[in-house]
């Protein structure tokens, strides 16, 4: 689940007229970067698929982030094989003078314990390493992961394996790995059915949200705010990826996955660009500007929904600023053009958050960082339309929060749903057996 600034009245319209327009093909991808590009999708323990900032709102001196992986993880399909890679490094990214090169970087590696009888085993251990200009530096170790919500007989109270795996690191963060409910929320089966919204303009509720019940692996990292606060604009940019070892690369690893802002890989990059653009860093993002200035989105939208047009087709100026420098006077971090995602950390924590963030008039929203409850849907695809060009248009995919309300104290993404309790299953309907007998 990759980034901000789209809209996914596009995805079904890229679908339906990818031979026609000749340089997009469909894809593996859900929303938001839940398998979007042809390599990782066969690599679900590598990709990443969402990525939240924001300041913690019982803790306001402090900034959470919340990095997701492996994709569409059903806590019934067999429970006992989620778990991150042992062969991968996990990262996350925080560029504080806004040239998009990371100034400090934590880096998780993971080690599988000893299985149990015919299951596999779950918990595992994690180092925390800290990378800066001073050093690199181990921060936790021996540190464990609970155990996946298998169900009441494996994993009873559950509640008490997460709080248990709390850690704090030496330099005074605090982190969580394992296993959450997934906080992204949209509706996926009217937006592949070429874009149909179920009531209305979808603005108004009436969506299916086709992610609840799944979960996905997070690491969740607290860091007090003057360890990372420039002293200036107060901004930092910050991205996630996956690297997995590489015998061409010079370092032994090379990047397979990033992600930064919702959604850009999914509905921006060109199908035939998808791998490179998650091979790329951050930095070197100008290469791929002309996929958001000149939004291919945009022309669909015009083809597909000329009810809700004219969309501005060319010399988006509008969705460079959300999703690859910052908006003035809000989050700017410079010319540089990288997709990351940009938190003004001074900016306080809203008493009553509004779910569509800053269009919404809540400036702590999306795009100023993320919060787990920010639309990005109904945001996106706003912003797509235009409104910050002064064109409103009250789209949305009838989707407006999770099934799970998040935490009020870290991690804040809510505990996965039991194996056992199988939310997706259907009871065997026993009286139709007799019936045939």
């Amino acid at each position: 689940m990759r980034k901000a600034a789209l809209i996914l009245l596009a995805l079904a319209g890229m679908l339906v007229l990818a031979a026609s327009v000749g340089r997009f093909a469909p894809s593996a991808g859900k929303a938001s970067s839940h398998r979007e590009a042809p390599l990782i999708s066969e690599d679900p323990t590598a990709d990443n698929t969402d990525l939240y900032a924001f300041r913690s709102p019982n803790k306001p001196d402090t900034v959470t982030i919340i990095s997701n992986w492996i994709p569409l993880e059903d806590p019934a399909a067999g429970p006992n094989y989620f778990r991150f890679s042992t062969n991968a490094r996990y990262h996350i990214f925080i560029d504080t003078n806004g040239d998009a090169v990371p100034d400090v970087i934590y880096r998780y590696t993971f080690t599988n314990g000893p299985n149990v009888a015919f299951l596999g085993n779950t918990q595992q251990a994690y180092t925390v390493t800290k990378i800066t200009s001073s050093g690199t530096t181990v921060v936790g170790s021996g540190l464990l992961t609970p155990p996946n919500n298998i169900g009441p007989r494996s994993t009873p109270n559950y509640r008490k394996f997460v709080t248990d795996q709390d850690h704090l690191l030496s330099d005074g963060a605090l982190t969580f790995a394992g296993q959450r409910d997934d906080p992204f929320f949209f509706d996926s089966g009217a937006t592949f059915d070429l874009v149909g919204i179920r009531v209305g303009t979808g603005a108004t509720g009436g969506g299916k949200d086709f992610l609840a019940g799944y979960a996905v692996h997070s690491i969740v990292l607290q860091i007090p705010i003057p360890q990372l606060d420039n002293g200036g604009n107060h901004t930092i940019g910050i991205y996630a990826n996956t690297e997995r070892p590489s015998p061409t690369s010079p370092t032994g690893f090379a990047q397979v996955s990033r992600i930064g802002n919702p959604l850009i890989n999914e509905l921006f990059i060109p199908t035939d660009l998808k791998d490179k653009w998650n091979a790329s860093r951050p930095k070197d993002d100008a290469q791929f500007a002309q996929f958001v200035t000149t939004p291919l989105l945009a022309a669909l939208l015009n083809k597909l929904y000329p009810q809700f047009g004219p969309f501005q087709e060319t010399n988006r100026t509008d969705l460079v600023a959300v999703t690859s420098t910052g908006v003035p006077g809000l989050n700017f971090t410079g010319p540089t053009v990288a997709d990351q995602l940009r938190l003004n950390m001074s900016i306080p924590v809203t008493a009553t958050p509004n779910r569509m963030g800053v269009i919404g008039g809540d400036l702590q929203g999306y795009p100023n960082g993320r919060r787990l409850a920010d639309d990005v849907i109904d945001i996106s695809e706003r912003v797509v339309a235009g409104e910050l060009l002064g064109k409103k248009v009250p789209l949305g995919d009838g989707v407006d929060a999770d099934n799970k309300p998040t935490l009020s104290i870290f991690p804040y993404a809510a505990d996965p749903e039991s194996g056992f309790d199988n939310t997706k299953g259907v009871t065997f309907p026993t009286h139709t057996l007799t019936s045939i007998l």
